[in-house]
């Protein structure tokens, strides 16, 4: 009769083993899709500079400065792109698993592409003249205020890992991340500023821009918070099994 109920009570636990990991799974890919969505505009728009850049395309008042100093614009693209595609699969738990290694290379190229990314971002917002129509000294501020930020988080993150500070280097790693995806979010903040109020001016384009910027750390830390209060929630859950 006990053998029965045993039985009984182990058949209904057996498919939600099952279905954690395939539901996990899924919602991982789900996230790396949505973030590589998110990249496309600006990973778009910059093999079309790139493209212009050797293609011999006519130098106007408007991309002169990239012809007359065009590495920034070359090491900025190159890298963000390896950024927001390389580092959107980091964000697989299966995927970091069973390739390891993979992770840890990518980890590395991600690190140095971010740097690129950060302080030729800076280099641009300080040096490229003339300015695009619509960037003022407000945006400037803000691009070095949030590229500063970006190569903060890339070396803790580093400094993180190095510690063997699996937690921080990850919750590092995901601010810097959320800054350097900036551009995509900005695509979209600034359609629908243009949808509800007309064509921004110069600050209203900046606060645009700014607002972006702060949605994408938003959601990386809400993100950061929920999975420590789940990983303390578990471990609290262990040690409650382990004195029982």
């Amino acid at each position: 009769m006990n053998t029965k109920v045993y039985d009984t009570n182990r058949i209904p636990n057996a498919p939600q083993i099952a279905k954690t990991p395939a539901k996990t799974g899924s919602s991982e890919w789900l996230v790396i899709a949505a973030l590589l969505m998110l990249s496309f505009i600006p990973v778009a728009s910059g093999m079309f500079r790139l493209n212009q850049l050797t293609s011999g395309v006519s130098i106007t008042p408007a991309n002169a400065r990239f012809f007359t100093s065009p590495l920034p614009v070359i090491v900025h693209i190159v890298g963000s792109s390896l950024f927001a595609i390389l580092g959107a699969f980091q964000f697989s738990t299966s995927f970091r698993r069973r390739w390891p290694r993979w992770h840890r290379v990518a980890g590395r190229l991600l690190v140095l592409a971010g740097l690129l990314v950060g302080l030729s971002g800076m280099w641009m917002a300080l040096f490229y003249y003339p300015r695009p129509v619509g960037d003022g000294d407000f945006l400037v501020a803000l691009r070095l205020l949030f590229g500063s930020a970006m190569i903060g988080s890339i070396v803790r993150s580093f400094v993180a890992i190095r510690r063997r500070d699996v937690r921080g280097h990850r919750a590092w790693m995901m601010r810097g991340y959320a800054i350097g995806l900036g551009a995509g979010t900005q695509t979209l903040t600034l359609m629908i500023g243009e949808m509800i109020a007309g064509k921004p001016d110069e600050l209203s384009r900046a606060l645009l821009m700014g607002l972006a910027w702060v949605i994408n750390l938003a959601v990386a830390e809400w993100i950061i918070r929920n999975r420590s209060a789940l990983q303390a929630r578990t471990a609290s859950a262990s040690a409650a099994a382990i004195r029982s």
